[in-house]
């Protein structure tokens, strides 16, 4: 089974919206980190010009990818400056920790 991992990075207000419509549609998982940084978009109103953020990864089938980024960036989007970006990885190896079995 071919997997691909989707990483997005979103604006903290919309967090619980993308992660409630993510368990809505069946997405099996997905992991939420605390994230800083800048990119096209920085704080210039401070000292410190980086923005806090969330991280999101999922782990999908690679024929479900393309599908659950779009309803991540569709969740996400307020159509301003600074709403984040989402990257579809490969995954070479899958390992479930608890049995030990690769897919």
């Amino acid at each position: 089974m071919a997997m691909k991992n989707i990483i997005a990075v979103i604006r903290e207000e919309a967090l619980n919206g993308v992660v409630e419509m993510l368990r809505d549609r069946g997405v099996p998982g997905v992991t939420v980190v605390e994230a800083r940084g800048y990119g096209e978009y920085a704080n210039s109103y401070s000292r410190d010009p980086m923005a806090s953020y969330f991280q999101i990864e999922v782990m999908i089938d690679e024929e479900q990818a393309e599908t659950v980024a779009h309803m991540i960036m569709n969740a996400a989007r307020s159509g301003t400056e600074g709403d984040g970006i989402v990257a579809i990885t490969s995954v070479d190896k899958f390992y479930r920790i608890r049995d030990l079995q690769a897919f």
